[in-house]
């Protein structure tokens, strides 16, 4: 008979007194970071009850098993209120994989090795902003707080790189499916980031010389459906968090360029979906712009951090299942995170806001964003947002990074629990030539530049 030496009431004790004090490490047995910094596993943070979906459901859920509306009950405390209520009641379905202990396959390479190394440096300054805490510049790469112990260190590297990569670029299709399962807006195009600080793998590093007042250039535009097409915008951000970004639009229709309001960051950029700006990353503001951290829930999770990208479609295509006519939710495999840490946060720059917090998941083993819920000003849930991320290797399947597999997200599901309408992106392949991946030399005059946007336009 096996004797369990740190049971789940154990791990439930821990992780109810890390959250009432708010401000400790994560890990149960030991800090997180320390397990993965001395060998690259985090097994020896947890307790093995903690690190398999069978030891925490004593049996009744295995690898392999399907999540749905016959025994959700058994893993409601692993789940985000949204997702839970849409596998009740509209049929949505997850797929259990076994957890990834291996932290090197849960963010891009250099990004980790960056981590390792500049661990310890960073630090805030008297504006709030995060730099290099040797020389004041801004941060030189990798998380800047992989030990995280505050909401806002979490926020502040989630805003610091969005995809983990120096530039990324997403092929990117859309569908709005309404609550009676039809999907009424079809959109395709690309979204392009760029960090010019805080860089790992392009040259220059850590510094875009030239910019070292900005944080990012971000853009989307659009190839599909026609009365959209040519449509972009134009996100220039500040490094200084206190300052919003600089936002361009090019509208197909005038054949011409305006700079729009950048503080109305809680409507739709296109008819239809439930996306805001805001939402990016679930940091899509500037750090300062928001405020209130305060780390409010520990605990094991649910997320889709492995097998997410569909090696066996040639455009990386997912498929579809739930709601009235099978296509409201994407056919999505989780795994179970041994903790995750919830930060909640309000928005503090933004008056007439239609949110009036947001609750943030984080995975504290490396600090990724696997879930977001938004509430009204009512504090009703709102919305939410929940995405897959993958290792692009399936098999004897790679698509590689320069010298190791592309790390990236899959698809996102992006609710509205008020109206029921889902919108759901994937990242696929191909886009009318416009290739996904990362670091390309010449994604900047490609995509992020305003003479970009009007050859975008002429598409």
């Amino acid at each position: 008979m096996r004797v369990i030496k740190y049971d789940r009431g154990y791990s439930r004790r821990h992780f109810l007194k890390q959250a009432a004090q708010g401000t400790l490490s994560a890990g149960v047995l030991m800090p997180a970071w320390n397990a993965f910094a001395d060998s690259g596993e985090i097994s020896k943070a947890y307790p093995d009850e903690m690190l398999s979906i069978e030891g925490y459901t004593k049996g009744k859920i295995k690898t392999g098993d399907e999540i749905n509306a016959s025994n959700v009950e058994l893993v409601k405390d692993l789940l985000e209120p949204i997702r839970y209520e849409q596998i009740l009641k509209h049929g949505r379905k997850l797929t259990i994989a076994k957890t990834t202990t291996d932290v090197m396959r849960l963010s891009p390479w250099e990004y980790i090795e960056a981590t390792l190394k500049n661990s310890g440096k960073a630090k805030f300054d008297a504006n709030g902003n995060v730099v290099n805490g040797e020389d004041g510049k801004p941060w030189i790469g990798g998380n800047p707080f992989p030990d995280a112990k505050t909401g806002m260190e979490l926020m502040a590297a989630q805003t610091l790189s969005w995809g983990r990569h120096d530039a990324s670029f997403y092929a990117v299709k859309v569908k709005d499916v309404a609550v009676d399962g039809e999907t009424r807006y079809n959109y395709a195009g690309g979204w392009a980031e760029l960090n010019t600080v805080s860089r790992v793998s392009m040259d220059p590093a850590p510094y875009m010389p030239k910019y070292m007042d900005k944080l990012r250039y971000q853009s989307v535009f659009f190839t599909d459906p026609s009365q959209f097409r040519g449509t972009s915008f134009l996100n220039i951000w500040e490094y200084d968090q206190r300052k919003f970004p600089a936002l361009y639009g090019y509208v197909a229709e005038f054949r011409r360029i305006r700079q729009f309001p950048t503080d109305q960051r809680f409507e739709p950029l296109l008819p239809g979906t439930t996306l805001y700006l805001s939402d990016a990353w679930a940091a899509g503001d500037p750090l300062l712009t928001w405020g209130n951290f305060k780390i409010v829930g520990r605990g094991p999770f649910l997320a889709g951090l492995s097998n997410s990208w569909n090696a066996e479609d040639p455009n990386w295509e997912h498929k579809t299942h739930g709601g009235p006519k099978g296509q409201t939710f994407w056919d999505t495999t989780v795994e179970l995170i041994p903790e995750a840490i919830v930060v909640e946060s309000s928005p503090t720059g933004y008056p007439r806001a239609p949110v009036s917090k947001k609750h943030v998941w984080f995975d504290a083993r490396n600090q990724v964003v696997v879930g977001m819920v938004t509430y009204d000003r009512r504090d009703q849930p709102f919305r939410s947002f929940d995405g897959a991320y993958s290792l692009y290797e399936s098999g004897d399947k790679k698509f590689m990074d320069g010298k190791h597999p592309y790390w990236s997200w899959c698809h996102v599901t992006s609710s509205d629990i008020q109206t029921g309408r889902v919108t759901r992106l994937e990242q696929v392949r191909n886009v009318e030539g416009h290739l996904s991946g990362a670091n390309d030399p010449e994604m900047f005059d490609k995509y992020l530049t305003q003479a970009s946007l009007i050859r975008l336009g002429a598409i």
